[in-house]
């Protein structure tokens, strides 16, 4: 039974409109080193902790749900030889034990929806950070403001907005790292690529036309709003 995203995301390396660049760029933001110890909120095929691993040495652990994102993570950190840098817990972030103080830094990319919201996600993430640590969480939000009627706001605020909370929350803000129209379309279209060529490959599945509305209505929403209107970035904060 095909799972939708295991299916859309078959061919992300990194399943955020992000890439490699980036990630290595949020390490240095950072100050990731051998050292460093990281929490991966919602890993997903632990596309930023193989980066991150690589570039930096850090030790990092993923949590991730979803049974195929973790077995596909699995093995491409064994592929790249990082056995001993990242692990990956299967099981649901939400319920998984945050340790008071004990990461030099969590990430939560694409996936604030594991804590509810980003207020959500930073009052659960920021006490399992020490002092002079960091949090970085990726986000959507509104380029502008107020929406077209027609337009659903989805809890997500301006960038203005999105950064007063991660100061309600305690934290200092110190860097963001936003996508491009190029990082949007590279992440939408490894989408309709993957989901095509399934419908291609399966059309008698019984979920075909569910998969087939779905991606529709993805794609619709994001040409006709979403593109011109909807924003994505890493932000980090410092906890003092």
């Amino acid at each position: 039974m095909p799972w939708y995203y295991a299916v859309a995301e078959r061919d992300h390396e990194i399943q955020d409109p992000t890439s490699a660049d980036k990630i290595r760029q949020l390490g240095r933001l950072l100050r990731l080193g051998p050292e460093s110890r990281v929490l991966d909120v919602a890993c997903g095929k632990a596309g930023p902790a193989l980066v991150l691993a690589s570039e930096f040495g850090c030790h990092i652990l993923g949590v991730e749900r979803a049974e195929d994102f973790v077995a596909a993570g699995r093995e491409r950190i064994a592929k790249a030889g990082l056995t001993d840098r990242i692990e990956i817990v299967e099981g649901d972030a939400s319920a998984f034990p945050l340790e008071p103080e004990a990461w030099d830094a969590t990430l939560c990319l694409g996936a604030s929806f594991v804590y509810h919201d980003l207020e959500g996600t930073l009052a659960a993430l920021a006490p399992a950070v020490r002092s002079g640590g960091f949090v970085a969480v990726g986000e959507p939000y509104w380029r502008e403001w107020p929406l077209p009627p027609t337009v659903d706001d989805e809890g997500w605020v301006t960038l203005p907005a999105t950064i007063a909370r991660f100061e309600a929350a305690g934290l200092a803000p110190v860097g963001l790292i936003a996508a491009s129209d190029d990082d949007w379309d590279r992440y939408e279209s490894l989408h309709w690529r993957a989901l095509e060529e399934w419908l291609h490959a399966n059309p008698d599945d019984p979920e075909a036309p569910g998969i087939r509305e779905r991606h529709e209505r993805n794609r619709d929403v994001y040409l006709h709003a979403q593109r011109r209107l909807l924003g994505w970035a890493i932000f980090a904060a410092l906890k003092p």
